[in-house]
């Protein structure tokens, strides 16, 4: 449902309402019937002064657990996210974006899985206060691991493992980047290509940890893949954590030559991985019969690739949680997204051309469907692995990393695995069994349904009837 709004500049603007909100206006109209406009003072026709909106406003917040300031004007920002949880851009804008630009299969699979998350198309439950009698409806999730709702707790459960394999030394952040010229291969062979770009900064690295002038010793890495840009753009890449040394051959641990430092220079890292995987890419290419051009051959050995490496000057524990921000990120977050309008699709990013490290804050406007083929650049092959373990910190060593640890006098705790509600409460802050309404009772399930279920406006006073007879 569209809602024709008057933005400030007096300008005519077309506004997205989810169902939920769009089912909301129904009853407002038909409860308060506004003459002229849609939120009346108290005298009718005459508009809601500014201070009476933000009395609403402020009288809203008293019942919920937000401490900020709110107003009017973090509303507007606040709403376009709101509308992206809802599925509105999806379901708007899906079928325009399969009509022009024909997506694999596996892609509509995805985008139909965020169409759906946390709605009734996926069933839920229905928990109910024991204290107060509150009722919160939650719907399931899709669990797709493109969706930007469902990575929170995937991502702490990830971290609480990683913790167990930390070792009391320094570690290092290493990004090993493509030049742009080889997106198009990229798009035509991503499985392939993800591969190439996985070995090929894993191989570099151990060349330079297995020569004595380097280090002289096995390696230990963590490689995570990011395929996105801050705009979207198609911007291959790899991070990888390393810890600041190696495992020799007898056994004993060898610190890196950098003193803390740097692990390797980079310069010529850049070289030797520019030379792998060039070694690797071209007779694949040779064998799908599409030879890479000469020209552009040359381009790539001439021109330097970057890459980045720095040490993490946080503890060690910080280390992961600093890996944690990467290894389960999506291509954009729905904080970003700033506006929903006239077909349009507004959110921030941040412009490291000028604004170096720290980059620049800027917004872009996408047409809705560009926006969607861009997001769409983003979704990885089914099945591929995008985080991988190397060296002495692969599944396969793990008795290698246990004895290291106990030689360096780390005897790391055997913890049993949390549940989602543990991480909730100890890792977000987040007690979901706590009632947000009197905050003293606990949220018990009273149902759940499936999907399609009948209307809940008839189950839950069925299914309270029933608590209540028992009791």
């Amino acid at each position: 449902m569209k809602c024709n709004a008057l933005y400030l500049g007096k300008k005519d603007r077309y506004v997205l309402l989810s169902n939920l909100l769009a089912r909301k206006f129904y009853e407002y109209l038909a409860a308060c019937n506004p003459r002229v406009y849609l939120f009346e003072g108290q005298i009718p026709g005459e508009p809601m002064g500014e201070r009476s909106v933000q009395y609403v406003i402020n009288e809203a917040l008293k019942r919920t657990d937000i401490k900020k300031q709110v107003s009017m004007h973090t509303l507007r920002h606040s709403y376009a996210t709101h509308l992206l949880e809802d599925g509105v851009d999806i379901l708007l804008f899906k079928e325009s974006f399969i009509e022009k630009h024909q997506p694999h299969p596996y892609t509509l699979r995805v985008l139909s899985a965020l169409e759906k998350c946390r709605t009734q198309a996926l069933g839920g439950h229905v928990d109910g206060c024991d204290s107060c009698g509150f009722i919160r409806v939650s719907y399931n999730s899709c669990r797709n691991r493109h969706c930007p709702k469902c990575q929170t707790t995937n991502r702490e459960s990830w971290i609480l493992a990683r913790i167990q394999d930390l070792l009391p030394v320094p570690y290092f952040h290493m990004v090993f980047t493509l030049p742009e010229q080889l997106n198009a291969y990229c798009l035509h062979y991503p499985k392939e290509f993800y591969t190439i770009l996985f070995s090929a900064s894993k191989e570099a690295m151990e060349k330079f940890a297995a020569d004595p002038k380097h280090l002289g010793a096995q390696l230990g890495m963590i490689s995570v893949l990011h395929t996105w840009g801050q705009n979207l753009s198609l911007h291959p890449h790899v991070h990888m954590i390393v810890p600041g040394g190696g495992i020799t051959a007898a056994g004993n641990w060898k610190p890196a030559k950098g003193k803390g430092n740097f692990l390797f220079p980079v310069t010529a890292l850049s070289i030797v991985y520019r030379g792998l995987f060039m070694e690797k890419l071209i007779p694949f290419l040779n064998e799908k019969n599409q030879p890479m051009d000469p020209s552009l051959r040359n381009l790539l050995y001439q021109k330097p690739w970057v890459v980045y490496g720095k040490p993490s000057f946080l503890g060690r524990n910080q280390v992961i949680e600093y890996l944690g921000r990467y290894s389960h990120k999506i291509a954009i977050s729905n904080h970003r997204i700033q506006a929903i309008e006239n077909g349009q699709i507004t959110f921030k990013y941040k412009d490291y051309r000028k604004g170096g490290k720290q980059g620049s804050q800027g917004s872009m406007r996408l047409d809705a469907v560009a926006f969607l083929r861009r997001f769409c650049l983003h979704i990885l092959p089914k099945g591929y692995r995008k985080i991988r373990h190397y060296g002495f910190l692969a599944s396969r060593n793990k008795l290698k990393l246990r004895v290291q640890q106990f030689l360096q006098g780390q005897t790391p705790a055997k913890a049993e695995k949390p549940n989602w509600k543990q991480i909730c409460k100890e890792k977000l802050n987040n007690d979901v069994e706590a009632c947000p309404c009197c905050k003293t009772g606990k949220m018990i399930r009273i149902l759940s349904f499936e999907a399609n279920a009948p209307p809940l406006e008839y189950l839950i006073p069925q299914r309270q009837k029933e608590v209540s007879t028992k009791n």
